[in-house]
């Protein structure tokens, strides 16, 4: 059993009384937004190995920074 046309158009006109034709707009876009959010947040699934080295690169960057100050400092 598939999804003919005429449900579909059953369907969008549904939706056009329930929303009424000047809120589709903003109810598409945020439909769009909410997409955009979920993809972004099954790919930063895919990749928290990354974000994990993140903290320690910005550590040792601390570290030779602090490190320099007391060459500095001393010399």
């Amino acid at each position: 059993m598939s999804i003919g046309p005429w449900q579909i158009i059953l369907i969008l006109v549904i939706v056009l009384i329930i929303f009424g034709a000047g809120k589709l707009p903003r109810v598409a876009g945020d439909l769009a937004k909410g997409i955009k959010n979920f993809k972004k947040g099954m790919a930063d699934e895919d990749e928290p190995k990354a974000a994990d080295a993140a903290p320690e690169a910005l550590e040792s960057a601390k570290s030779d920074a602090a490190e320099k100050k007391d060459k500095a400092a001393q010399g």
